[in-house]
């Protein structure tokens, strides 16, 4: 009925996905989003919100929240700008630190293992194809 519903097919794509992203960072108490942005900030130290919210293709009030439940957590800090009093700049803490190199190996893991499952060069394919699409949509 809907096998050529953009909407549906992507929808239920990504359902899939997380749950196999949710089993894997679970052991982190972190949300695959939050993983995803805690691993932004672990290779980029001191970007800013909208530099974040850009990296990861989220509304600005949506970072904040990820930033304000990772730095409750203390996995990092938000500090003004030397500049402009008025930015922030973000930094990981020890703890993120701490837990860089396997958070950063369970997303090679699961690279990975999608590349067993569907095959690489379909993996490849579809996420650039996937980037190509979402690029275009962003732009009309």
């Amino acid at each position: 009925m809907f096998e050529q519903c953009l909407f549906f097919n992507s929808n239920a794509l990504a359902r899939t996905v997380t749950s196999v992203w949710v089993k894997a960072y679970k052991p982190f108490d972190l949300s695959p989003p939050h993983a995803f942005m805690l691993r932004v900030v672990l290779a980029k130290p001191g970007l800013m919100p909208r530099e974040l919210a850009r990296e990861l293709k989220l509304s600005r009030s949506t970072v904040t929240r990820f930033l304000d439940s990772l730095e409750k957590r203390q996995f990092l800090i938000r500090k003004m700008t030397e500049k402009d009093g008025r930015e922030i700049q973000i930094y990981p803490t020890q703890a993120a630190i701490q837990i860089h190199q396997q958070l950063d190996q369970i997303g090679n893991q699961l690279s990975q293992r999608m590349g067993k499952i569907i095959g690489q060069d379909e993996l490849s394919n579809t996420v650039l194809s996937m980037r190509k699409l979402q690029n275009i949509l962003e732009e009309n």
